[in-house]
C-alpha cells in the first residue's frame, strides 16, 4: 500500500535512527517526523522508521511500555523491512534524516546520499561523557525555537520519559544543566505530567523485564556487536538476582557468561 502511494509523492522523507533502537532513538524519530510532517511542504511525505526488523520489537520493554502508556499501537509503527528505502532512492523521492546516529548500517550505505541532516548527541556533547546530550533533548530544542506550539501533552510526556532513561542509562548521579532545562521547560508547559520519581522507577521495572520472552529473545534483548572491521563479536547481557545465577551455576555444566 505504501509503495502504490509513494508514486503520487513527490518526496519520502524518513527520519530512522539507531539500529539499538533505544527508547531515545526511537521517541527522537517519531518526534522529529512529526515536526517534519507539520513543517514540509505539500508533497512530502514524513515518516519515522524503526532500524529493526518488526520481530524484534518486543524485546525492547521500557520502549512498549512507554507507548503502550500513550495508546500508540505498535500497528502505526514502520519497521526497516516493511518499507523499501533503496526503490524510493532509486526513483529520486527519498529525504533521509538521522538521529542518535551519523552513519547509516552497511546494508544502507548505498543511500549516504539521500543523507539531508544528522541529529547526534556526540556532536553536540561536552568532552565529559556524564554531560552528553539526548537525541531527544535536541530534538526538543528545535521544535521550541521553529514550532513550540507543535509541543503537546503527549509528546511532552514521551520526550520527558525519553530523556530521563537515557539519563538512567548513563548512570549519573545528578542531570546535567542541559537536561534539566530542557525537562523544567516541559514541566512548566505541561504541570500535569507524572512525578518524575514514578516515571523513573516504572522504566527501572520495564527496563530489567523480560516477561514473555523466549531464552533466545532474552538474549537477544540486550545484544551489542563489536567489530573491528574483519571480525565480529556479539556480547549479550542477560540480568537476574545473585540467588538465581549462583543456583544456576551449581546445578549446570554448561559455561555461561553472565554480566549482573
Amino acid at each position: 500500500m505504501f509503495q502504490n502511494r509513494s508514486k503520487r509523492l513527490e518526496k519520502v522523507h524518513v527520519v530512522i535512527g539507531h539500529k539499538s533502537c533505544d527508547l531515545d532513538s526511537l521517541i527522537s524519530a517519531f518526534t522529529y517526523a512529526y515536526f517534519l510532517d507539520k513543517v514540509s511542504p505539500p508533497g512530502v511525505l514524513c515518516l519515522p522508521v524503526l532500524n529493526i526488523p518488526r520481530t524484534e520489537f518486543s524485546y525492547f520493554t521500557e520502549t512498549r511500555f512507554i507507548l503502550e502508556e500513550l495508546n500508540i499501537s505498535e500497528s502505526f509503527h514502520i519497521f526497516r523491512d516493511e518499507i523499501n528505502l533503496h526503490q524510493l532512492h532509486n526513483e529520486g523521492k527519498l529525504s533521509i534524516t538521522l538521529v542518535s546516529s551519523n552513519v547509516l548500517s552497511s546494508e544502507d550505505k548505498t543511500l549516504e546520499s539521500a543523507v539531508v541532516k544528522v541529529i547526534n548527541p556526540t556532536e553536540h556533547s561536552d568532552a565529559d561523557f556524564e554531560f552528553r546530550e539526548s537525541s531527544s533533548s535536541l530534538v526538543v530544542k528545535e521544535i521550541l525555537q521553529e514550532a513550540p506550539e507543535l509541543i503537546t501533552e503527549q509528546l511532552a510526556h514521551l520526550l520527558r520519559g525519553s530523556i530521563l532513561f537515557k539519563w538512567m542509562a548513563m548512570e549519573s548521579k545528578k542531570i546535567s544543566e542541559k537536561q534539566e532545562e530542557i525537562l523544567s521547560t516541559l514541566e512548566e508547559k505541561f504541570p500535569s505530567l507524572p512525578p518524575r520519581e514514578d516515571i523513573i522507577n516504572i522504566l527501572q521495572e520495564t527496563q530489567f523485564s523480560a516477561q514473555g520472552l523466549s531464552i533466545e529473545q532474552t538474549m537477544l534483548k540486550d545484544l551489542k556487536e563489536l567489530s573491528d572491521g574483519e571480525i565480529k563479536v556479539a556480547i549479550s547481557t542477560v540480568n537476574m538476582t545473585l540467588e538465581v545465577r549462583v543456583r544456576k551455576l551449581l546445578t549446570d555444566d554448561r559455561f555461561y557468561t553472565i554480566t549482573l
